[in-house]
């Protein structure tokens, strides 16, 4: 009786392919976070630049908000009215505008209101979870 060889096949088995595709998958989830990471500290590099940026602008305008003022007491003395009650007025003009933004600002608050469907829809899909 001739002994049979076993047949050679290049084809790989189930399990080393399975193997193979989560090597696969695990080196590609792990480049994509290394890109992630790069573009991430890129971005955030600009951004500390732009909130420095941001903040330099702020602090210029308050300078110049300051000078406007005391600019705009002067403008006032000019009418005869003494120096002491021309920077009065003008605190007085931003207060009143302080408390005009506050009153909008409180109104508007008012107005915020919690996204009643999204939890709403958020209880159901729980819900539906925790039957299945």
């Amino acid at each position: 009786m001739a002994q049979r060889e076993p047949a050679v096949t290049d084809d790989p088995t189930i399990g080393k392919l399975v193997v193979d595709a989560s090597r696969d998958v695990s080196s590609l989830i792990r480049s994509e976070i290394a890109l992630a990471k790069s573009e991430l500290r890129v971005s955030a590099k600009a951004g500390g630049i732009s909130i420095g940026l941001f903040g330099a602008a702020a602090f210029l305008i308050l300078l110049a908000i300051i000078m406007f003022s005391v600019a705009l007491a002067y403008f006032l003395h000019m009418t005869g009215l003494d120096l002491a009650w021309c920077f009065l007025i003008v605190f007085g003009a931003y207060v009143l505008l302080a408390a005009l933004l506050g009153l909008v600002g409180v109104r508007k608050s008012k107005q915020v209101k919690a996204p009643e469907r999204a939890i709403e829809q958020a209880k159901e899909s729980k819900s539906l979870l925790k039957r299945s």
